[in-house]
């Protein structure tokens, strides 16, 4: 069995499998096939994947490989009938792509369609792992651009009072960056549209920014769920106004497979004070700041800072690795068996939870988007935006 490791496009400093992760696959019957470079931009060399037991080989040798790992979803059209490539397809978003799997019988596992509420796929959930890289990272940005300091000083010369940080939303990310901001000595505020998460921001330091009205706006598979504009706006309104005098402001809501949903609309922006800082974590996908500008970063007419990073996991790029190739080497374990691979159309891992187990999302399946030229029949909402492609 062969596992090759491709070097990702431009933009990407992440790998999907760094050396550390080598002696695992090896002791379960894979060999490693690692394209040229492919780990250089995250501090792992070729020499490292060499010493570890991998083979250095051209991008055709890797690709070549039973099984093609990476991060991005590389081009259907460059594999054969019966490969299997693990990535992060963003399947809703492209379906395109898993249509031309589906034509070229090419089996497809997405790593992002983990399903992340059973405790067994936590240590394979690679939202997770980078969400919360992603959390972290947003508030350094943020602290490195917000003209001030953030802890609390007495000094000889005055008192420096904290910076305020405000974190919208409390998934991953959020708690992450509410305990970032914590550390660093903020004063922080967070909110979410589920009401159960206020326990969990004051567990982290955080205070919890309560909406008249809210509910729990969670589905079952942990996700928030779509609002209605109405109470959207509701939203926007209160955070919005605890935000007005804040220092710094992180923006982290996401919505699996739609595009960033606007929470900090230019109205907003323009009751920010000078000198604040957005850092709008879904840059990549819209953007939830009305005035990102993907990919740089823009000050507005009245000097507020907006941070449109669109890959803030891979700005830590060596932590992400590792990480990565962890969830991704654990779960490239679970498709071998008697020393080869196995794709077990059992495993709610691969196919989703089967109907009335307490994780079962009607319409959901699992990693496993297409195997031997069909879209999985689990994957029912897939299938629907994949036939109108």
């Amino acid at each position: 069995m062969r596992i090759g490791v491709l070097k990702e496009v431009d933009g990407e400093n992440r790998v999907s499998i760094v050396p550390g992760s080598l002696k695992k696959l090896k002791k379960i019957g894979f060999e490693v096939v690692v394209e040229q470079g492919a780990g250089a931009i995250s501090h792992n060399s070729d020499a490292d994947y060499q010493s570890a037991g991998g083979i250095v080989a051209s991008r055709e040798e890797a690709m070549s490989c039973d099984v093609v790992v990476s991060i991005s979803m590389p081009d259907a059209s460059n594999f054969k009938s019966g490969q299997i490539i693990t990535c992060v397809s963003d399947p809703f978003r492209n379906p395109a792509t898993v249509k031309k799997c589906i034509e070229s019988k090419i089996t497809l596992m997405s790593m992002d369609m983990i399903p992340r509420r059973l405790s067994r796929a936590q240590a394979m959930d690679v939202n997770s792992s980078q969400d919360n890289l992603a959390g972290y990272k947003a508030v350094l940005l943020g602290a490195a651009h917000v003209p001030r300091g953030i802890p609390m000083m007495t000094t000889s010369a005055g008192t420096v009072r904290p910076s305020k940080f405000v974190i919208m939303g409390s998934g991953v990310a959020g708690l992450q960056a509410i305990a970032t901001a914590k550390r660093l000595g903020a004063v922080v505020y967070a909110s979410d549209v589920r009401k159960s998460a206020a326990e969990q921001i004051e567990s982290v330091g955080g205070r919890f920014i309560e909406v008249e009205g809210m509910d729990d706006f969670e589905d079952d598979s942990g996700y928030a769920k779509p609002l209605t504009p109405e109470f959207i706006q509701k939203v926007n309104d209160t955070v919005c106004e605890v935000a007005s005098d804040a220092d710094v402001i992180v923006t982290t809501a996401r919505i699996f497979g739609r595009p960033a949903p606007i929470t900090v609309p230019s109205s907003a922006i323009a009751n920010f004070k000078p000198g604040s800082v957005v850092v709008d974590m879904n840059a990549d996908v819209g953007g939830n700041c009305e005035l990102t500008v993907p990919g740089e970063v823009v000050t507005t007419e009245n000097g507020v800072t907006i941070i449109g990073t669109k890959n803030l996991a891979g700005e830590l790029a060596s932590t992400a690795s590792m990480l990565f190739s962890n969830n991704i080497t654990t779960f490239l374990a679970t498709l071998v068996e008697d020393d080869t691979l196995s794709i077990d159309l059992e495993d709610a891992i691969l196919v989703g939870a089967p109907e009335g187990d307490d994780f079962y999302v009607a319409g959901m399946g699992g990693v496993l988007l297409c195997h031997e030229g069909s879209i999985h029949p689990k994957q029912t909402r897939l299938s629907e935006v994949v036939s109108q492609c």
